[in-house]
């Protein structure tokens, strides 16, 4: 962890309520490590014993970061069945928890279920869970404007084969309804989600289904911060767990690499990840919470 707090104040720079202190900046390292650890309990499917001790392990974590955890547990209605699925919510509160104006950073942990196979999701699933469990150590202990909620979504991928109707985001769907009715969803400034964000080669394009401010607020701070290269103009329509929220109309977006050749295969694993694209990912994330909390 590195300290800078002594120099930022003699140069008498001003850190926001969600520019974290240097010892709190988001790291890639730290993000890949909490990847491979998630990884390391191999296919994680919906109802599996792996998805649910890697469960387990994100709340023993999150007990470590100073956060209110919501567990929201819940039976979904499969093309295989009832399968018991839990989301796990990460609450970091503001100044008028519960009532002021809320951000929220969200991922999902499951990976796709391939009987006979050993695909263990380093990307597609793994990388959302570590930049996750990185950011909740980064806002550990950090006085906050809004509410800041991250939320690891279990159930993400179809339990089919194919991606059709109802059979995926059963974690994301879940959520965006308890939202609804509480009065979250309301409330919400911004909705990030990320997926597939630990390629090497990352290139990020415009998912175009989601929120435009939102979208333009992150693509114009990652050329602020010199990460505009990763951040690419070109466009994409994807269906993934910001879609329950932008049909609800909360301001929501994906971020996404599509454009991974190890996608679904066994060959996505830990050596075609970067701890340098999670930082990247992080970095802008974690100003754009700062930006969203002054708007």
């Amino acid at each position: 962890m590195r300290n800078r707090l002594i120099l930022s104040l003699a140069l008498g720079t001003l850190i926001s309520s969600a520019s974290c202190s240097a010892a709190a900046k988001f790291s890639g390292a730290s993000a890949f490590e909490f990847t491979k650890k998630a990884v390391d309990f191999g296919p994680r499917p919906p109802g599996s014993e792996a998805n649910r001790r890697l469960q387990e392990f994100i709340l023993q974590q999150l007990k470590m970061d100073k956060c209110q955890i919501i567990e929201d547990a819940f039976t979904a209605q499969t093309p295989r069945g009832s399968i018991a699925m839990r989301n796990i919510i990460a609450l970091f509160p503001g100044k008028a928890s519960g009532k002021g104006k809320a951000i929220a950073i969200t991922g999902h942990f499951d990976t796709k279920l391939f009987p006979g196979r050993h695909f263990v999701g380093a990307s597609d699933g793994g990388s959302s869970t570590g930049f996750l469990l990185e950011m909740a150590r980064v806002l550990a202990g950090q006085p906050r404007t809004d509410d800041v909620y991250l939320v690891f979504f279990d159930g993400e991928e179809a339990i089919r084969e194919d991606w059709a109707g109802d059979d995926n985001l059963y974690g994301s769907r879940h959520i965006a309804e308890r939202w609804r009715k509480d009065g979250t969803l309301a409330r919400l400034k911004g909705l990030i989600n990320v997926d597939m964000i630990g390629d090497k080669n990352l290139d990020l394009m415009e998912e175009m289904n989601g929120n435009a401010p939102l979208r333009k607020l992150v693509w114009d701070t990652a050329a602020e911060l010199s990460y505009g290269s990763y951040f690419i103009h070109q466009q994409l329509g994807e269906d993934d767990d910001h879609m329950p929220f932008v049909r609800m109309g909360a301001p929501a977006i994906d971020l996404i690499d599509i454009d991974y050749p190890y996608w679904h295969k066994d060959e996505d694993t830990m050596d075609k990840l970067s701890a340098h694209s999670l930082e990247v990912v992080g970095l802008v994330v974690q100003e754009v919470i700062g930006r969203l909390e002054r708007q």
